[in-house]
């Protein structure tokens, strides 16, 4: 697996909101179910955002270009390092008031080394150290429920 084989990882109990984490090449892949409400408040977050259309395309794969950053726009499957020095982000998917982040938080993920953000599709928000997107693998989907990260999907 180290080397980097492919894992298997069976998301069917995953509750809306609810994260993930298996490992991939010795790293943290996170996989996060996210609820309607994470996935609407994405375009309206592309103002505070580095790179809203994700277009430095070393962060993910070629099939990867919605706004969502996923095949399924449910399922965000990222690698849980930040790109600035590779600590690894929090999940805090608390909104607004209820989060510690303030008001203008829609969810997201915060790397507490030295206070960079990403949003619920993992895109760095502006004015942090990270100077890039948090980084989607290679993955495919074997079945309704089980995701393999490492391989890219058929006919690609």
């Amino acid at each position: 697996k180290a080397a980097g084989a492919p894992v298997k990882f069976d998301f069917s109990k995953l509750e809306p909101g609810q994260m993930s984490i298996p490992e991939w090449r010795g790293q943290p892949v996170y996989v996060v179910n996210r609820t309607d409400a994470q996935i609407e408040a994405l375009p309206g977050l592309n103002s505070l955002l580095k790179d809203p259309e994700s277009t430095n395309t070393e962060q993910q794969p070629p099939y990867i270009t919605n706004i969502e950053r996923s095949i399924k726009p449910n399922l965000l499957v990222i690698v849980g390092l930040c790109t600035h020095l590779g600590c690894a982000p929090k999940y805090i998917p608390e909104v607004g008031a209820a989060s510690p982040m303030g008001d203008k938080w829609e969810g997201g993920f915060y790397c507490p080394c030295h206070g960079s953000k990403f949003d619920m599709a993992g895109r760095v928000y502006a004015g942090v150290p990270a100077s890039a997107n948090l980084k989607v693998p290679p993955y495919s989907f074997e079945s309704d429920k089980v995701l393999v990260i490492g391989v890219d999907p058929e006919g690609v």
